[in-house]
């Protein structure tokens, strides 16, 4: 059974949607927002505790004004120590803390972000026009593209970056991040737009080539199904389609993955239905920093890849 491209097309493909030609511009516009945000960081000690790490309930302020959390766990012993950042799929949350445990006993700190109005304790600040019900991906879609949701989120993870290496206890020099479906997408567009990260294992990555879901008719499904239903509503006759996925297209991180300089390791599902091969290919094979892909054919998404979550701790214990 094949879902996509055999994998020699696979390994050639360039994405189908549009790149906005302020494509950099717009990104560099938006550092520069961030840049003039107060953090305004704090560490609350967490209820759950470790004998051999702290663990503490991270905030810290991101764009326009949204008090962002995160888990944070630390090794007991004294630093400085490398660290790492996880990043949740969509919908959910950073998880629980004992999943984190590994990294900190390694001798690593962890922060693992929750999405601001997702489904952990981050605030959505709200304020655009249009709709906000189920759909991130078409948050702010109406309102101009610098209230697009997602660069809010991709410059969350920025300013987590930014905070949590600013530690004392942290080695900024070695930092790395990983995550699945959303998670994979926030990996890429962190050590995108993060210069400061040396090692990414995204999984799976959502938010990539929007269009060539499309085509594909993958749009009903879970994850983009809120694309189709924006079409039913807001443009039934698809009159504005070349500017609503050149719109998008500020969010696609294939157009950010040039940026990575990070080491990759890359897990991709070659029946994956939500986030087709195609779509993921089209970042990867953008990325021109050192980096490795690892194919399962028989798996689609959000499957438990075998093996995954061991090599990803010891790709960050390389660190």
């Amino acid at each position: 059974m094949q879902i996509d491209m055999p994998v020699a097309e696979l390994e050639k493909w360039r994405g189908s949607n549009p790149r906005p030609d302020d494509f950099d511009d717009y990104w560099a516009r938006a550092l520069a927002e961030a840049d003039t945000v107060d953090p305004a960081p704090k560490l609350e000690t967490a209820g759950f505790t470790c004998p051999f790490a702290d663990c503490f309930d991270l905030w810290f302020t991101g764009v326009r004004g949204a008090r962002i959390h995160a888990k944070y766990v630390r090794p007991k012993k004294a630093g400085p120590f490398p660290a790492v950042f996880h990043f949740h799929g969509y919908s959910l949350d950073s998880g629980d803390w004992v999943r984190l445990l590994p990294y900190a006993a390694a001798g690593m700190a962890i922060a693992a972000m929750d999405c601001r109005g997702q489904g952990g304790p981050s605030e959505d600040t709200g304020g655009v026009k249009g709709n906000t019900l189920h759909g991130h991906i078409i948050r702010g879609l109406d309102d101009g593209v610098d209230n697009l949701l997602f660069r809010h989120i991709f410059l969350d993870t920025v300013c987590l970056v930014r905070v949590v290496s600013g530690f004392s206890e942290v080695d900024r020099e070695r930092l790395g991040c990983f995550g699945g479906s959303q998670g994979g997408a926030l990996t890429a567009a962190c050590a995108a737009l993060s210069p400061g990260i040396r090692r990414a294992a995204p999984q799976y990555p959502f938010l990539c080539d929007f269009k060539r879901v499309w085509e594909m008719d993958l749009a009903a499904n879970y994850g983009y199904g809120e694309l189709t239903e924006y079409f039913r509503r807001f443009d039934p006759r698809h009159e504005r389609e070349d500017e609503i996925f050149t719109k998008l297209g500020y969010i696609d991180v294939q157009f950010l993955a040039p940026r990575i300089k990070a080491e990759v390791l890359m897990f991709t599902g070659l029946m994956d239905e939500i986030c087709p091969p195609s779509s993921q290919f089209a970042m990867y094979n953008k990325i021109g920093a050192k980096k490795r892909i690892l194919l399962y054919p028989d798996f689609a998404h959000e499957e438990t890849y075998p093996g995954v979550g061991d090599m990803t701790f010891t790709f960050m214990s390389a660190l």
